[in-house]
C-alpha cells in the first residue's frame, strides 16, 4: 500500500492529542477510520508507531523517531499548496528565545531594506530545533551543540553566559558568579528549548538538585519566585527581562556558539543571503 497524507495527518493528530478518540474529533472523522490508518501506516513502515497498552496512549521509540519526518512532510505539503507559494514566499526564521540577541533589530532593517522582495518572519517556537525539524520553518537559530539529525549549521557568533538569580536573594548583590555559586543552589532547567544542562558543570561538582520545565516562561517564573536559579546567554537579559530576576555574568563558564541552520533537502533560495547579512551585522557591531 501506499502512504497518502491522510495516514500522516491522522499520526500527527493522535501524537498530539494522545488519544485516538480526541483525534478523530479534531480531524472530524470516525474514531475507527482514525484507527484504521493508523494501522495502515504501521504495516507500511513495519513498525509500531503508538504504544496503546495504557489509557493514556504514548508514541514508542520507532513513533517519536518518525513524528518529525512526518510533520516536516506535511508541512512541506501544506506550504507548497499555499496561495502565498505562487507569490516570493518568506523566509521563515525560527528561534527558541532571544533571537539574535542585539542583532535582531539590525538585521531585521538591513533585511528590510536590502531585500524587501522576500519578507523576513520571525517565528519564535518552544522547540529544541526552533520548529526546523518539523517543517515548521526555513532556518532556525540555535545555541549550543547542535544533535539532531540532516541539520547544516553555520557559526554567526559566540554569546557569553550569565547567571540568572532572584532579585531577592543573596547571590543578586554580587558582580558575577561562578559555576560553583549556582551548583549551591536549585538549578532550574529547560528541557524543551533550553540551552543548559547538567554537563555544563565538571563531573563530581554537578547541581544536587534541579527542577525542570518546558519554556522560557516558566523558567523564569521559577527563578523569581526564589524556587531555583539558572543559566543562560547574555542576550536573555535583553530580550526576556523580569523584575524579579538579576543577571548576572557567569565568569567561569565557556561561550555559546550561536548557529543559523537548515535543512539541506529544502533549503530556501535567500538562505545564503540571510547568512552572510547576519555575520556582516554581527561583525559591524563587534567591531564598532
Amino acid at each position: 500500500m501506499s502512504i497518502e497524507l491522510r495516514h500522516l495527518r491522522c499520526f500527527l493528530a493522535i501524537a498530539e492529542e494522545s488519544s485516538v478518540t480526541r483525534a478523530a474529533a479534531r480531524l472530524h472523522l470516525a474514531q475507527p477510520t482514525v484507527s484504521r490508518a493508523l494501522a495502515a501506516l504501521e504495516t507500511r513502515l513495519g513498525a509500531r508507531l503508538v504504544d496503546r497498552s495504557t489509557h493514556h496512549l504514548e508514541l514508542t521509540e520507532a513513533g517519536r523517531a518518525f513524528l518529525d519526518k512526518a510533520a516536516a512532510a506535511v508541512a512541506a505539503f501544506d506550504d507548497a499548496v499555499t496561495p502565498s507559494a505562487l507569490r516570493g514566499r518568506p523566509l521563515r526564521l525560527g528561534h527558541a528565545w532571544s533571537a539574535l540577541g542585539p542583532y535582531t533589530t539590525p538585521l531585521l532593517r538591513r533585511w528590510q531594506q536590502e531585500h524587501p522582495e522576500t519578507p523576513l518572519e520571525l517565528l519564535r517556537i518552544d522547540d529544541r530545533t526552533a520548529g526546523l525539524a518539523r517543517g515548521e520553518v526555513d532556518a532556525a537559530v540555535l545555541r549550543g551543540a547542535v544533535d539532531t539529525s540532516g541539520l547544516v549549521t553555520e557559526l554567526l557568533f559566540t554569546e557569553p553566559r550569565v547567571a540568572a538569580v532572584t532579585s531577592d536573594g543573596p547571590l543578586a548583590a554580587r558582580p558575577s558568579v561562578t559555576l560553583a555559586d549556582l551548583a549551591r543552589e536549585t538549578v532550574v532547567l529547560n528541557r524543551v528549548s533550553g540551552l543548559t544542562a547538567l554537563d555544563l558543570w565538571p563531573a563530581g561538582a554537578r547541581p544536587a538538585a534541579t527542577l525542570t520545565v518546558a519554556n522560557t516562561d516558566d523558567w523564569l517564573t521559577a527563578i523569581a519566585a526564589g524556587r531555583a536559579v539558572g543559566a543562560s546567554v547574555a542576550s536573555t537579559a535583553e530580550f526576556h527581562p523580569h523584575p524579579g530576576v538579576v543577571y548576572l555574568p557567569l565568569s567561569d563558564a565557556p561561550e555559546v556558539p550561536v548557529l543559523l541552520a537548515w535543512r539541506p533537502t529544502t533549503p530556501h533560495p535567500s538562505l545564503r543571503r540571510l547568512a552572510a547579512l547576519a555575520r556582516e551585522v554581527a561583525a559591524q557591531d563587534a567591531g564598532g
